[in-house]
């Protein structure tokens, strides 16, 4: 059996697509977050190395939803600190009903609710 190959997500890449989804030059995120645009250029081409609080301030800067903080931390080699929950789970009762509610109040049009990721 082969190996599965494992696409690791690169800080610098992440970065530059927010940045660009964002419609953010290198220095206007440099001036929003109180760095030179010399060093977000770096950090985009992987040449430093980012800590925990110039991701957190980065992505703060940008916009960037919480569970894709989680995805800039641990590209950044750090541990995730937003949790995530499915929508299935025991807490996520609340979201479900406002869902149903929301579906019923289309009727009797069609609605369809997906994720993130088109589930």
């Amino acid at each position: 059996m082969g190996a599965v190959a494992v696409h690791e997500e690169v800080f610098g890449e992440l970065l530059r697509s927010w940045r660009q989804r964002r419609r953010v030059s290198q220095l206007d995120l440099a001036i929003g977050a109180d760095v030179s645009a010399r060093h977000i250029s770096f950090l985009e081409t992987g040449r430093a190395r980012p800590s925990r609080e110039m991701v957190m301030r980065l992505a703060e800067e940008l916009g960037v939803p919480l569970r894709h903080r989680n995805r800039l931390l641990v590209a950044a080699g750090f541990a995730p600190v937003y949790p995530e929950r499915e929508v299935r789970a025991p807490e996520g009762e609340v979201v479900r009903r406002a869902l149903d509610k929301i579906l019923a109040g289309h009727e009797p049009y069609p609605a369809v609710v997906v994720d993130a990721v088109w589930n």
